[in-house]
């Protein structure tokens, strides 16, 4: 590599941690944090043929991997709020991925994830084109941060298709951040502070606040993104009170929110606990190691029985965000009602069908049920699956399997989406929000190319698209061969303009038919494109 990045962003260089040789200094480059100096790598960013970004085009952009942001949740912090990373003394490697609350390969995602063992699972991921101070006078770039996704118990923050290497070409700092996973982050525990996964959040986004300017980036321009939990966690920020000066934008994929209820929480903890043999106490499951109380995790939250999955659609996940009366004191839903998050531009959809892969065995199994009958036993009232019926007349037509993960996918999904749509919207008309608060827009998207692997768009499908990583690994198994590179340069230069802007750039949805845009080949935008929806809202 060539020494134009370094002195491009006017690197300075200390002579008591200087490497010994020009080529250390091409390729490794060093950043003051709060709790200390780290070490970072220079990688070429590759502009592929055809980039229609207009974005600022950097030859290339640093990593700086796995720093910590909190202590090591172990010992007297397990199962404990996160307690800020003490200061260190010289220069910190920041070259590789850090270890992940992920245990293994939990078979879950069709993003690849891998798991690192260690027990420094509290750490941040930061990807930058401009690893320096602005000068005086000068802004910083705008930030994105990345929650990963994987039903608030599984996923890890070192896939490589969260590699900020793209949004970097573009003028934009990209972060990562891990948080506790399972019970181990939600679970309830009496004598524990509750919802530990989202207190990881919090301060991993004051990690951000305090030093994401020492790599080139902007506090006062911080976008908040994931996908599936990830968006369901960047949507119960945006209802959150105690986060609000923290970010300021949301953009939320496949959002999956939780609002576990507190009776709820607390009789799944008991029951974990039993099956440990142990008091419900934080002394309790200390005194269980981490490999025993999973396993009790995955036991307990099972889906058995045939009203298992209706009883999932019905009651929502049973570990995940909880309302503790604490930090959320009522629903993700109600908070955006009451103009929480008025002032935040949200962007937010989802696939077409979101977990109709989950089926793709059933066709056969499900070929001679009425489709009435198949409807109403998803727990619809005959009135509604009637309507629902109509509604999706063609998807109906691609057969049983179809219609039932098409129904699932809209309930999971896109009705509480449909309805945090409709809270802003409530919101906006009473004049709700704090004193002084703008009101800031909403647009809505699906994503309806169909993979050529599934034949229609899955979950996690619009990932790729988002990072503009095509070329990534493992895309064959999600998208099949050769996925339209023109689709992914439109949907990230979108998703770039969000953070840099505020605006994607199609119509914001407002109104009794908002307008989404509909990500396929082409794209178009769509007055109520979620119509097909409507009967179950």
């Amino acid at each position: 590599m060539s020494e134009t990045p370094a002195a491009s962003v006017g690197i300075e260089t200390d002579a008591s941690t200087a490497s010994s040789t020009d080529r250390d200094d091409r390729e490794f480059v060093e950043v003051d944090t709060l709790a200390g100096r780290v070490r970072g790598r220079w990688r070429p960013t590759v502009r592929h043929a055809g980039d229609a970004t207009g974005g600022r085009g950097a030859e290339a952009s640093a990593a700086f991997l796995g720093i910590p942001f909190a202590e090591a949740p172990v010992g007297e912090l397990r199962f404990a709020a996160p307690v800020p990373k003490a200061p260190w003394t010289g220069v910190r490697d920041a070259l590789e991925f850090a270890p992940t609350a992920q245990r293994g390969d939990p078979g879950v995602t069709l993003i690849p994830e891998p798991s690192i063992d260690g027990e420094s699972i509290l750490n941040v991921n930061v990807f930058t084109p401009s690893p320096a101070r602005p000068a005086d006078g000068e802004t910083g770039l705008p930030v994105l941060v990345w929650i990963h996704g994987g039903g608030y118990f599984a996923g890890s923050p070192a896939s490589p298709w969260y590699d900020g290497r793209n949004f970097n070409r573009d003028g934009v700092v990209t972060v990562t951040i891990s948080y506790r996973l399972g019970f181990d982050g939600f679970g309830w525990i009496d004598g524990a502070p509750s919802n530990r996964g989202i207190r990881d959040w919090l301060l991993a986004l004051e990690w951000v606040q305090q030093n994401i300017a020492a790599f080139g980036g902007d506090p006062a321009r911080v976008t908040i993104a994931g996908q599936s939990a990830g968006g369901g966690a960047v949507l119960t920020l945006l209802g959150m009170p105690a986060a609000q000066h923290l970010f300021h934008g949301v953009y939320a994929i496949s959002g999956a929110t939780a609002d576990v209820a507190p009776e709820r929480a607390e009789a799944l903890g008991r029951k974990i606990a039993g099956e440990l043999g142990v008091p419900p106490t934080l002394a309790g499951f200390r005194s269980v190691d981490q490999d025993a109380v999973l396993e009790a995790q995955k036991q307990a939250t099972a889906l058995e029985g045939p009203d298992a999955m209706n009883d999932l659609l019905e009651l929502g996940l049973q570990l995940g965000p909880t309302i503790d009366g604490e930090l959320l004191t009522r629903s993700t839903l109600a908070s955006l009602a009451a103009g929480v998050g008025s002032d935040k531009p949200l962007v937010l959809g989802a696939t077409d069908d979101e977990f109709a892969m989950a089926l793709m065995d059933a066709p056969k199994l499900l070929r001679f049920v009425p489709k009435s009958m198949l409807v109403k036993k998803s727990g619809l009232s005959k009135d509604v699956a009637r309507a629902y019926l109509a509604a999706n007349r063609e998807v109906s037509k691609l057969g049983n399997a179809r219609l039932l993960g098409r129904l699932i996918t809209d309930r999971m999904f896109k009705v509480p989406m449909l309805r945090a749509v409709a809270a802003r919207e409530a919101a906006r008309a009473a004049g709700r929000g704090g004193a002084g608060a703008g009101e800031a827009s909403t647009w809505l998207y699906r994503f309806s190319w169909p993979s050529g692997a599934f034949g229609f768009a899955e979950h996690c499908l619009d990932v790729p698209f988002f990072f503009d990583c095509l070329d990534g690994p493992a895309m064959v198994l999600l998208a099949g061969p050769n996925p339209p590179q023109a689709l992914a340069d439109e949907l990230h230069a979108a998703a770039t303009a969000f953070v840099v802007t505020g605006d994607p750039g199609w119509p914001a949805a407002t109104g009794a038919a908002p307008v989404a845009r509909v990500w396929d080949t082409p794209s178009h935008d769509v007055a109520d494109a979620y119509a097909s929806v409507a009967p179950l809202v």
